[in-house]
């Protein structure tokens, strides 16, 4: 049997088709990103529970920066600490419409989608049928939100019969809601108008149909910039515990991939750390918002700089793992709106309970150190004699029953501080409060002024003792007589005399 021998020919034709049939290979690799993917993972395995690539819904705000940072930008990609560390991609996606951003975690194209805890009773009966849970915390608000007002409205009070743009059941809505309840105003009081958004609601202040209006940073500064006279009446710079933006996932999500989302949480976290306590890393972090956003570098230093980056500790408060904690909890901020939103007629009463929301994966991750740590509270400058005349942004008239020629608080007193003023002193936890007693005119108007400084005084004291709050926050005011309820002046009758037996806290900036 003889044997067939290729000729030079044929040696140079099989030689060429080799080489051609490599260089196609490598030319469909460079222009098929997905096959590159594909074979560059070849050999890696994910861990049995784990998800390649998992999709975060977000919108344009800077409360993710840890997130985005820590996952060298918004797509998928090798070079994210997620898979260098973790073994496993992050998808950041940007989606502003809110309708579509809930659609998108509806048919599974979003595993973890944004929200704010204050704004969560008005929609989570609609998600209901996806048994949605809180994975964790990203932010608070602080100054990324604010309310703009017209000239001559210097404070909550002069909002009375004026019109405010407003997008309803959102964070802006949320923190209308709380600002007037600070001033003694509830929703019929003044004429709201409601718009699509934020953005929408400062154009409607620009183009003068409204006399104030919630909105977003930067379009504050750009407000009373166009608008003569215009000015930030109040933020969430002072009105601090207010808005609080977290991530929700399908709870079945949750269950199948809950080391997953640890590791995610935990990488967040040092990525969160890491802008707290570090200048280059947020302008490395503003760039890669700059390019994830589509905005420029400077916008997104201001985004970041207007959150609270929440770190591990601040996570353990916000769940309340924290025992210590006296701040304000996801749960009474979640709870609170709930009743808020249903008296105003938005049927959240059977809005699911708190417990059923909150998920563990913050409790099973394990971070320590001082950049982990939660936010210490704010330290007050003590109260000086410009803070007693001091314009406030916002006042609260409780009425306190003391005994004649007393000052000192009972325990029904001490309730009714709780139910109407605590929770604000806690959601503006970065504004002074300056407490004022006032006295009805029986008796010498010395003995008034020194009786109502007393219970002023003893309001604060139980404020210290009872929730913690710093001393130096406070400034005490005795009126005795001298400031009655209008209408009332000339207390003639007991009626009156009671209304001016009262107590005014009152909103300063510090």
């Amino acid at each position: 049997m003889s044997k067939t021998r290729l000729t030079p020919f044929s040696k140079l034709l099989i030689t060429l088709i080799i080489v051609g049939g490599i260089g196609f290979g490598l030319y469909s690799l460079n222009k098929s990103p997905k096959l590159k993917e594909s074979i560059s993972n070849l050999g890696k395995e994910l861990p049995k529970g784990y998800k390649e690539v998992i999709n975060v819904g977000v919108v344009t705000w800077g409360g993710y920066a840890g997130g985005e940072y820590f996952n060298e930008g918004f797509k998928a990609n090798e070079q994210s600490r997620f898979y260098s560390e973790y073994g496993f991609k992050v998808n950041f996606e940007v989606i502003d419409d809110f309708d579509a951003s809930r659609e998108a975690f509806k048919n599974g194209k979003i595993d973890l989608l944004w929200a704010t805890i204050d704004a969560l009773p008005t929609e989570i009966e609609g998600l209901s049928q996806f048994d949605p849970q809180v994975v964790f915390q990203s932010d608070w608000s602080r100054g990324g939100d604010a309310i703009v007002a017209r000239r001559g409205i210097n404070s909550v009070s002069d909002l009375k019969g004026k019109k405010i743009a407003v997008a309803p059941m959102t964070p802006s809505h949320s923190f209308l809601l709380w600002l007037l309840d600070a001033g003694d105003l509830t929703l019929k009081d003044v004429i709201l108008v409601e718009v699509p958004s934020a953005i929408d609601a400062a154009d409607a202040f620009k183009s003068n149909t409204v006399d104030a209006a919630v909105v977003w940073s930067p379009d504050d500064q750009d407000c009373v910039t166009k608008v003569p006279g215009a000015r930030v009446l109040e933020s969430t710079k002072n009105a601090s515990h207010i808005i609080a933006d977290v991530f929700i996932a399908k709870k079945q999500f949750i269950q199948e991939h809950k080391e997953q989302l640890v590791k995610l949480y935990t990488g967040w976290m040092i990525g969160a750390s890491e802008l707290n306590m570090n200048e280059a890393s947020k302008t490395k972090a503003a760039k890669i918002l700059s390019e994830g956003l589509n905005q420029p570098e400077d916008f997104c230093i201001g985004a970041i700089n207007n959150v609270r980056l929440a770190t591990h500790g601040d996570n353990l408060d916000f769940f309340g793992y924290n025992m210590n904690y006296q701040g304000v909890t996801g749960e009474e901020l979640y709870n609170k709106m709930k009743i808020k939103y249903d008296e105003i007629g938005y049927n959240t009463a059977n809005a699911r309970s708190w417990r059923l929301l909150a998920s563990d994966v913050v409790k099973s991750a394990n971070l320590a150190g001082e950049a982990h740590k939660g936010e210490a509270q704010k330290t007050f400058k003590q109260a000086t004699p410009d803070d007693l005349q001091k314009e406030a942004i916002s006042t609260k008239r409780v009425s306190i029953s003391f005994r004649t020629g007393e000052y000192l608080l009972d325990e029904n007193a001490k309730q009714i501080i709780d139910i109407q003023f605590t929770s604000i002193a806690k959601a503006f936890s970065n504004a002074k409060i300056r407490i004022e007693g006032n006295t009805d005119n029986t008796g010498s108007k010395a003995t008034n002024i020194a009786l109502s400084k007393k219970r002023a005084q003893s309001v604060a004291d139980y404020l210290i003792k009872q929730h913690n709050m710093p001393a130096e926050r406070f400034v005490i005011v005795g009126n005795g007589p001298d400031k009655p309820v209008p209408g009332c002046e000339d207390a003639t009758d007991e009626k009156c005399r009671a209304k001016n037996r009262r107590t005014d806290f009152e909103l300063i900036s510090d």
